[in-house]
């Protein structure tokens, strides 16, 4: 099982600096991928920005949103910024999307948080279509530029019917949220079995993340996991706070239970910003 580590691309207070001194660092120590995770209506950066800057100052590593919001965006801005940054980091880049569960990061965009299913369904086969060079409209002409790498690999995320039936139609595998092994597992399962049934080659590409935060940080870790997901409620920020792994022991304890499940890739997602923790993160999660 490869381990990705995240971006801190949307915890409050992170610098410039900072963002490509961590993307630096994690290519260095060996992680697999860099991820993000995003919302519009929470003060993130722009996470493919991010990675467009990262990918100037790395060689190996790939990048992988985990999710991006994607009926957000439309769908031949996505398709152009994807494959803008595929391009310029020449292959490097996985998207994650999915639908999300903040209304006001529909309302901030002027999209109908109501039909973001239906919206996604078509968003999906038009990035399909951009991405083959294809116009998304009569009159127009195709909105993704020609590149050198290929179309943009699309991972689902979600834990619904329609989001594994997504994965089967569109993508190369699926992304679970923030649960632990054993409620991930299940889903894993399905995931895998809707693939066969269908006559796909191979397996699924499947990804999990969870939270960490090493040395001294615990109260900064659990300010951030509340402040972020305040928007669910306390009991749900409560809990989701709870879960980040705070120590050595807890960290090697999630990753051997992803890998007897079978994750292809975990991502840790940064719960601090001070980029030591890439260090701190390596000692503990890779070989």
């Amino acid at each position: 099982m490869e381990i990705a580590i995240g971006m801190p691309n949307s915890i409050r207070g992170t610098t410039g600096g900072q963002l490509l001194d961590w993307a630096r660092r994690a290519e260095a120590a060996g992680f697999s991928s860099l991820a993000s995770i995003g919302a519009v209506s929470y003060p993130t950066y722009e996470e493919l920005t991010v990675f467009a800057a990262a990918g100037a100052v790395t060689e190996r590593i790939r990048f992988l949103s985990n999710v991006l919001i994607a009926p957000a965006r439309s769908a031949a801005e996505l398709a152009k910024q994807a494959a803008t940054v595929h391009e310029l980091t020449g292959g490097r880049l996985t998207l994650g999307l999915g639908v999300g569960w903040r209304a006001s990061d529909y309302a901030l965009t002027g999209r109908d948080h109501a039909t973001r299913g239906a919206l996604f369904d078509r968003q999906l086969a038009d990035l399909r279509r951009a991405w083959a060079g294809e116009a998304l409209a009569e009159g127009t002409r195709p909105p993704a530029p020609e590149t050198g790498v290929g179309p943009v690999p699309v991972l689902i995320g979600g834990n619904t019917d329609a989001a594994i039936r997504r994965t089967v139609e569109h993508g190369v595998g699926w992304t679970a949220g923030g649960l632990p092994p054993e409620a991930t597992a299940p889903f894993v399962d399905r995931v895998r079995a809707a693939w066969q049934d269908a006559g796909r080659e191979g397996s699924p590409r499947i990804v999990a993340l969870n939270y960490f935060g090493l040395g001294d940080t615990e109260e900064r870790s659990r300010g951030y996991l509340l402040d972020y997901y305040a928007a669910m409620g306390d009991e749900a920020a409560q809990y989701i706070a709870g879960s980040a792994h705070r120590s050595p022991e807890a960290i090697r304890e999630v990753i051997a239970g992803f890998e007897a499940i079978g994750v292809d890739e975990l991502v840790l997602d940064p719960t601090v910003s001070d980029p030591d923790q890439v260090e701190l993160l390596a000692e503990d999660a890779l070989p």
